[in-house]
This record gives structure tokens, sequence and C-alpha cells, in this order.
């Protein structure tokens, strides 16, 4: 009962412009789309259109009690991976397989270096660096993380750098150049 109170006084005392849309995360399971009007007397109405096509205005205290009903009948899965649909799922298999990918990599370059006896980097490192990093990108994305992106994506550049250095180099040796820098060695 707190929050219904605090979130309906925050909802009131918000400034806004007129005809204001309002994003609420996580989505409401039955609301498409909720803008704010402003009535006559100066306080704010919620405009809410349903899923169903129905449009109702509310008012805060409505809009709020709205959001905890919406809320309360969610399901425990739903909940704990913050989703509103069944695609959500999908999605969240994406960020989560992304993270395997990107955990388990350290995994593959812990292995190399105890066979190796010396601190080795794989191949196999930067690939997974790659595609895991390339997944939660995608992940971050659709959660409209703006963090989560700029995390991965500094890192991505240096992913493909790496291979590209890696497969540059096993390129000039099938062709029997020298390795970079070899001119300078032997001068």
């Amino acid at each position: 009962m707190i929050q219904v109170v605090l979130l309906s006084l925050v909802l009131a005392a918000t400034p806004v412009s007129e005809g204001t849309e309002i994003h609420i995360q996580p989505e409401l399971s039955t609301v498409k789309k909720v803008m704010i009007i402003t009535s006559d007397a100066g306080t704010n109405q919620y405009q809410v259109t349903y899923r169903d096509g129905r449009i109702e205005q509310l008012s805060p205290d409505a809009f709020t009690q709205l959001i905890v009903d919406d809320n309360a009948d969610r399901s425990w899965m739903k909940t704990i991976f913050n989703i509103t649909t069944p695609f959500g799922l999908v999605w969240v298999g994406i960020g989560l397989l992304g993270q395997v990918l990107f955990t388990g990599r350290m995994i593959v370059q812990w292995i190399a270096s105890e066979k190796s006896k010396r601190s080795v980097v794989p191949t196999a490192f930067w690939w997974m660096s790659l595609i895991g990093a390339s997944m939660l990108i995608t992940y971050f994305i659709w959660r409209k993380d703006v963090v989560g992106v700029l995390g991965q994506a500094t890192g991505w550049f240096i992913y493909v750098r790496n291979l590209y250095l890696i497969y540059g180099h096993k390129k000039s040796q099938q062709l029997g150049e020298p390795p970079e820098g070899a001119e300078a060695a032997a001068e």
C-alpha cells in the first residue's frame, strides 16, 4: 500500500507537457500506450490505450493502481526475467547464451594455458568474445540499456582486430611472407 501512495505522489507531481507519451518498464501486459493529458484544472490525467483498443483516462491514483494490479498478476518467470510477453523469453535466452559464451572464453583460455604451462590466448577465446559480445549487444539494445551496449561495444572492436591479426598472420605465413617486423629485426 505504501508503494501505491508513493507512486501516486510521484505521478501527480511530475511536470510534463501536454500529450507526452510515457514508457513504463516493465511494460504493462494489458496496456499498449500511455499519454499524459493535462486537464482544464491543471492536473495530470493518464490516457491509457489498452491492447484491446479501449481508451480510458485515469487519475494518478487510478493509474498507480493499474500498475500495481498488472504487476500482481505476473508469473514468477516474468518477474525474475523482467519480461511481459513470451517473446521476451527468447531475448533473455539470447542474453543468457551470450553471457555463457562470454564467461566460457575465460575457461577456454585457462585450459589452454594449463596445457601449455604458460599464459596462452587461443583463437577460440577471441571468437567466443566476439560472438558473446555480439549477442549481449543485441540483448542490451532490446533492453534499451545504453550502459550494457557501450560496455560490450568497446571490447567488440578489440576482438575483431585480434581475429584480423591472427588470420592475417596465418595468411602471410601460408604465402611465405616474413612476419611483420622481421625486416627491422634482420637489419
